[in-house]
Protein backbone atom coordinates (compact mmCIF):
# COMPACT_ATOMS: atom_id res chain seq x y z
CA UNK A 1 0.00 0.00 0.00
CA UNK A 2 0.96 3.63 -0.32
CA UNK A 3 3.01 4.94 2.56
CA UNK A 4 4.29 8.47 3.07
CA UNK A 5 6.77 9.58 5.70
CA UNK A 6 7.57 13.24 6.25
CA UNK A 7 10.76 14.39 7.89
CA UNK A 8 12.83 17.52 8.40
CA UNK A 9 10.51 19.48 10.63
CA UNK A 10 12.26 21.32 13.44
CA UNK A 11 12.47 24.51 15.43
CA UNK A 12 13.95 27.42 13.51
CA UNK A 13 14.48 31.12 14.06
CA UNK A 14 12.38 33.62 12.18
CA UNK A 15 14.09 34.26 8.86
CA UNK A 16 15.67 30.84 8.72
CA UNK A 17 15.19 28.11 6.17
CA UNK A 18 14.54 24.41 6.13
CA UNK A 19 13.78 21.56 3.79
CA UNK A 20 11.06 19.03 4.40
CA UNK A 21 11.15 15.61 2.80
CA UNK A 22 8.41 13.16 2.01
CA UNK A 23 9.50 9.63 1.22
CA UNK A 24 6.94 7.69 -0.75
CA UNK A 25 6.73 3.94 -0.95
CA UNK A 26 4.30 1.43 -2.29
CA UNK A 27 3.04 0.71 -5.75
CA UNK A 28 3.06 3.85 -7.85
CA UNK A 29 3.12 5.91 -4.66
CA UNK A 30 4.98 8.77 -6.29
CA UNK A 31 3.50 8.39 -9.75
CA UNK A 32 0.71 10.83 -9.06
CA UNK A 33 0.40 14.49 -8.36
CA UNK A 34 1.71 15.16 -4.86
CA UNK A 35 1.33 18.04 -2.51
CA UNK A 36 2.25 19.65 0.77
CA UNK A 37 -0.33 20.87 3.23
CA UNK A 38 -0.11 22.42 6.65
CA UNK A 39 -2.25 22.82 9.72
CA UNK A 40 -1.43 25.69 12.01
CA UNK A 41 -2.60 25.78 15.63
CA UNK A 42 -6.30 26.51 15.77
CA UNK A 43 -6.65 26.59 12.01
CA UNK A 44 -7.84 24.28 9.27
CA UNK A 45 -5.53 22.36 7.02
CA UNK A 46 -4.52 24.33 3.96
CA UNK A 47 -2.74 23.67 0.71
CA UNK A 48 0.86 24.84 0.49
CA UNK A 49 2.37 23.56 -2.74
CA UNK A 50 2.28 20.63 -5.10
CA UNK A 51 3.62 19.08 -8.29
CA UNK A 52 1.99 17.32 -11.18
CA UNK A 53 2.62 13.67 -11.95
CA UNK A 54 5.84 14.31 -13.83
CA UNK A 55 7.12 16.64 -11.15
CA UNK A 56 7.79 19.29 -13.76
CA UNK A 57 5.00 21.71 -12.95
CA UNK A 58 4.75 23.26 -9.52
CA UNK A 59 1.78 24.93 -7.90
CA UNK A 60 1.68 27.21 -4.91
CA UNK A 61 -0.82 28.78 -2.60
CA UNK A 62 -0.77 32.54 -2.93
CA UNK A 63 0.91 33.01 0.43
CA UNK A 64 3.56 30.43 -0.44
CA UNK A 65 4.66 31.98 -3.72
CA UNK A 66 8.25 33.12 -3.53
CA UNK A 67 9.29 31.69 -0.17
CA UNK A 68 8.35 28.08 -0.84
CA UNK A 69 9.80 25.72 -3.41
CA UNK A 70 8.46 22.26 -4.08
CA UNK A 71 10.31 19.63 -6.07
CA UNK A 72 10.15 15.93 -6.72
CA UNK A 73 13.00 13.47 -7.09
CA UNK A 74 11.49 10.67 -9.10
CA UNK A 75 14.52 8.42 -8.72
CA UNK A 76 14.29 8.63 -4.92
CA UNK A 77 10.51 8.70 -4.79
CA UNK A 78 10.77 11.74 -2.61
CA UNK A 79 8.95 15.05 -2.53
CA UNK A 80 10.66 18.09 -1.03
CA UNK A 81 9.54 21.42 0.25
CA UNK A 82 12.08 24.16 0.82
CA UNK A 83 10.95 27.12 2.84
CA UNK A 84 12.97 30.31 3.05
CA UNK A 85 12.57 33.33 5.29
CA UNK A 86 10.41 31.44 7.74
CA UNK A 87 7.87 33.40 9.73
CA UNK A 88 6.12 32.57 13.01
CA UNK A 89 2.94 32.21 10.98
CA UNK A 90 4.53 29.24 9.22
CA UNK A 91 4.42 27.26 12.45
CA UNK A 92 2.33 24.21 11.70
CA UNK A 93 2.31 20.50 11.15
CA UNK A 94 3.24 19.93 7.55
CA UNK A 95 1.77 16.97 5.70
CA UNK A 96 2.55 15.51 2.33
CA UNK A 97 0.03 13.68 0.22
CA UNK A 98 -0.17 11.76 -3.02
CA UNK A 99 -2.90 10.63 -5.32
CA UNK A 100 -3.83 14.28 -5.56
CA UNK A 101 -6.08 15.99 -8.04
CA UNK A 102 -4.89 19.50 -8.85
CA UNK A 103 -8.07 20.23 -10.76
CA UNK A 104 -10.20 19.49 -7.72
CA UNK A 105 -8.64 21.96 -5.32
CA UNK A 106 -5.95 19.45 -4.42
CA UNK A 107 -7.96 16.70 -2.86
CA UNK A 108 -5.67 13.75 -2.16
CA UNK A 109 -6.14 10.06 -1.44
CA UNK A 110 -3.10 9.29 0.69
CA UNK A 111 -1.53 11.21 3.54
CA UNK A 112 1.53 11.09 5.73
CA UNK A 113 1.51 11.64 9.49
CA UNK A 114 3.05 15.08 9.33
CA UNK A 115 6.16 16.79 10.63
CA UNK A 116 6.21 19.72 13.04
CA UNK A 117 7.72 23.03 12.04
CA UNK A 118 8.07 25.65 14.74
CA UNK A 119 9.22 29.17 13.95
CA UNK A 120 9.93 31.80 16.56
CA UNK A 121 12.19 34.74 17.27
Amino acid sequence: QVHLVESGGRWVHTGGSLVLSCAASGRAASDYAMGWFRRAPGKDREFVAGVNRSGVSAFYAAYAEGRFAVSKDNAKNTLYLRVNNLKPEDTAVYYCATGCFPDTEWSCDYWGQGTQVTVSS
